[in-house]
């Protein structure tokens, strides 16, 4: 049975989980220091609710509104912000929290999905559409959780780079609407164009190619490689060092499968003048 972040009671224990934690702590200062909720929310450029369901334990914080307690509270010294990370693993399942550990600590990520844009490139509101299938009742927990994921692409301090080989399908099966479908291939013509970064396309040549699973490779400046497998009810992770070889040969068969990279970039522009404007 998964327990839900909405399942736990901050009131009963906020020490209970990082994520209790973290917002009894926001609370104890904000009305320590007589802020009202409104003036936080105002600060953090969110709602009233979600502060309070922040402060129960309920909703899993960005790093804006831990950044955003730091300079509202004199003093904290960035306090929230050290404690973000450990709330945010409780926006994921307990069986990935130690993925993320290790994508968190990643100098290179290699993605291949079959069906869709895996998590790591996903926009906010397609994240919410495939999330939703699944009917959480965490929904918009799970959604910040995946959004924060892709900090480690943007980080001012040697960001990851990604490559991404995606087949032809997660181009053209529906997510949502046509708008989120847009708005998705743009993101993806962004990662692009963007010289550390890699997409890559199979084209649809009505034969399959023989890889089924979404899997993903983690390498780390001074660590061996790690090797994730995406699945149901839950992935898994490899760091057997026949595993790594394996899924590396798999990735590089993949890529040499797929289009170039200019070919692929013009390959998304088409599907998206095409299918979704």
């Amino acid at each position: 049975m998964r327990v839900t972040v909405e399942a736990e009671d901050a009131s009963q224990d906020p020490a209970a989980t990082p994520l209790t934690f973290f917002g009894a702590e926001v609370q104890v200062e904000r009305e320590r220091r007589g802020i009202k909720r409104e003036e936080l929310a105002e600060a953090a450029s969110c709602g009233y609710s979600l502060v309070a369901k922040i402060e129960a334990g309920k909703r899993t914080p960005s790093l804006e509104f831990a950044r955003a307690c730091d300079r509202l509270f004199p003093g904290s010294d960035g306090r929230f912000e050290r404690l973000w990370p450990l709330a945010l693993k409780y926006a994921f399942p307990g069986w990935f929290q130690r993925y993320v550990s290790l994508e968190w600590k990643a100098s290179a990520v290699r993605m291949f999905h079959p069906q869709l844009c895996p998590g790591l490139v996903q926009t906010e509101r397609y994240a919410r559409a495939v999330l939703r299938t699944g009917r959480p009742s965490n929904l918009e927990s799970l959604v910040t959780g995946r959004i924060e994921r892709q900090r480690i692409l943007e980080r001012e301090s040697d960001p990851a780079r990604l490559w991404l080989v995606l087949n032809q399908a997660a181009l053209t099966n529906q997510v949502g609407d046509r708008e989120v479908m847009h708005e998705q291939l743009a993101h993806l013509l962004v990662l692009a164009e963007t010289p550390r970064h890699r997409v890559q396309i199979v084209p649809d040549k009505g034969h399959h190619h023989g890889w089924a699973s979404p899997f993903g490779i983690l390498s780390f400046p001074d660590d061996q490689d790690v090797v994730h497998v995406d699945g149901f009810p839950r992935g898994y992770l490899l760091a057997e060092t026949e595993d790594v070889t394996r899924a590396t040969d798999a990735y590089d068969l993949l890529m040499a499968l797929a289009l170039p990279p200019d070919e692929s970039a013009e390959l998304i522009t088409d599907i998206q003048k095409e299918r979704y404007s």
